[in-house]
């Protein structure tokens, strides 16, 4: 996708418009996050688009953090946010910036209205400040205290900031239209007493702008020039202009809004997906089943992988839902290119061959990646005692069953054709060991004797193998529309999302890995290396995703 021509949309074509008229020497974006809780992947959409079209046009795109509310916000999500969009691959112009940064110059913008007879203290509860506003259908009424005298308003305001007003009292409102048809207009809050601290600026605070006050402003003193957001603030947009317009800012920028990423099975509501993490449904933010781009990593996606999503999705003003399965392509589009190839074997079922030299042992060659020769080979293990798959034996099957049967012959994957024998049974007639032959002439060529061999196992070699865990993850709700189904979006969980294999029997190439690292495990999907140790501290391999989409044909996740 990457070498690809990119798709017009109205944004490219709004910033050619605009170099070509002059109206900007250069294009400047901003990706402004409120750090009260991880990115997700609709934040994702919105990175793609201000750092990919800054990149495009030769431009920059600079990282704001919208601290505006130490209620909600935290430290760790600057932290978070910070490796999420270094992960995908993207570089910020100068430094972090924060709105906090501009506190003084806000305040200073907050007192210039004031003057202007274009802000006002006000003394109404929030409430009475709801039952003021009026309706969609009804014009507000003036706050009695809309004609305050500067002076008066201005002493009130310094009050308010060396924290002798309590909260919920007063606000800074904007004087502008308590009839306007676009209820942003109608004296919206600029400034709101907090005596919470802040997690840079401390306690030197005790108002807080409003996002609607902050952002054009801040836009501004950053000479950006495409404010770029998402459909929700459209109706925002003339309170935007209004601030730019009665204030001295030192640039003009302009906001344009595009549709937010909506994607099935997916919820990305912060208030939602915070009640997760609280209420134990996942292990935290970045547990692999959520949308965060935290959990999308620990998963094992690859940023290439998520650009590529972002890209193909477009960008428009019409609201729509993408299919999850869309992602779910990008992701093994990519990995098939660039994961190497490894065998595990998940549900361990013990295989001797009989025939084979008691204590012997071989060094087989298989390569890392089919179509990769850059990559190199792996050295298999192979001997007398082989582990392989529960699932991949049967005492007796059906014709359609194109694995080991006992009596019949399959293929080890990069290794020998074997035949299945006896089995060896515990007390209760579970099979604990199956017994085997092998042709030592079947090694890296179909036997010359027209023998049909049904299918193909994997398997490791006992002697070499090493144990790990692994986590087989799945979409996290069953339902394409979470919030839509019946009972909530709680009541629509996957109760299959998550399911914990222990005793796992990996190859020894596995043994080099490194957390992050992805590979195909053969016959089974794509995994990566998670970060945490498992029970009894051994590895732990998270699935990323299968090999094929089983949800097209009517998997629900149990």
């Amino acid at each position: 996708m990457s070498d690809a021509p990119r798709p017009s949309n109205f944004l490219r074509t709004i910033i050619r418009d605009d170099l070509e008229s002059g109206r900007v020497a250069a294009v400047s974006t901003r990706f402004p996050p409120e750090p009260n809780g991880y990115l997700h992947i609709g934040h994702a959409k919105s990175i793609g688009v201000n750092f990919g079209l800054a990149a495009e046009f030769g431009g920059q795109c600079n990282l704001r953090f919208d601290d505006t509310n130490p209620d909600t916000e935290d430290t760790e999500y600057v932290e978070s946010i910070i490796r999420d969009v270094l992960w995908m691959g993207h570089a910020w112009a100068g430094e972090v910036r924060y709105a906090s940064d501009y506190f003084p110059q806000l305040h200073a913008w907050a007192q210039h209205l004031i003057r202007e007879g274009l802000a006002y203290v006000c003394e109404l509860s929030p409430e009475d400040t709801r039952l003021y506003r009026g309706t969609l259908t009804e014009p507000g009424r003036n706050s009695p205290f809309r004609d305050r005298p500067a002076a008066e308003s201005l002493a009130l305001l310094e009050r308010m900031r060396v924290g002798e007003i309590d909260e919920g009292r007063m606000t800074l409102r904007a004087r502008i239209d308590m009839a306007a048809p676009n209820l942003n207009l109608r004296d919206p809050v600029l400034y709101r007493v907090k005596h919470s601290r802040h997690h840079r600026t401390g306690d030197a605070w005790h108002i807080y702008p409003s996002y609607d006050f902050a952002h054009g402003q801040e836009d501004a003193i950053e000479g950006v020039s495409h404010s770029i957001c998402t459909l929700e603030f459209e109706d925002h947009r003339p309170l935007y202009d209004w601030f730019i317009e009665h204030l001295p800012v030192p640039a003009r920028p302009r906001q344009y809004e595009f549709a937010r990423l909506n994607l099935s099975y997916t919820v990305t509501s912060k208030r939602k997906l915070k009640q997760l993490v609280e209420e134990g449904h996942v292990e935290g933010w970045d547990d692999p089943r959520m949308p965060t781009i935290s959990g999308l990593r620990r998963r094992g996606l690859t940023p290439a992988s998520l650009r590529d999503f972002v890209e193909r999705t477009g960008v428009s003003r019409s609201e729509s839902v993408v299919d999850l399965g869309m992602l779910e392509f990008c992701i093994r589009d990519d990995l098939d290119k660039q994961a190497p190839r490894a065998m595990c074997v998940l549900r361990p079922l013990k295989l001797t061959i009989r025939n084979f030299p008691a204590g012997g042992g071989e060094a087989l060659q298989a390569p890392r990646h089919p179509s990769r020769e850059d990559l190199g080979t792996r050295v298999l293990p192979f001997g007398r005692a082989l582990w392989i798959d529960r699932e991949d034996f049967r005492v007796e099957a059906a014709k359609d069953f194109k694995r080991l049967v006992a009596g019949q012959e399959v293929r080890l994957r990069n290794a020998y054709v074997i035949r299945a024998e006896d089995v060896v049974c515990d007390a209760a007639g579970e099979v604990i060991e199956v017994l085997a032959s092998y042709d030592p002439e079947t090694l890296g060529k179909n036997p010359a004797d027209g023998r049909k061999v049904k299918g193909v196992i994997h398997w490791v070699a006992a002697d070499a193998a090493f144990d790990c865990e692994v986590r087989l993850y799945d979409r996290l709700f069953r339902d394409a529309l979470p919030d839509a189904a019946d009972g909530g979006f709680l009541a629509n969980l996957n109760p299959g999302s998550l399911e914990i294999l222990r005793g796992c029997k990996a190859e020894a190439s596995l043994a080099e890995a490194v957390v992050g690292d992805r590979f195909q495990f053969e016959r089974e999907g794509y995994f990566c290396l998670d970060p945490r140790r498992g029970e009894g501290d051994v590895p732990v391999f998270n699935r990323t995703i299968g090999l094929r989409d089983t949800w097209a044909a009517g998997n629900k996740g149990g």
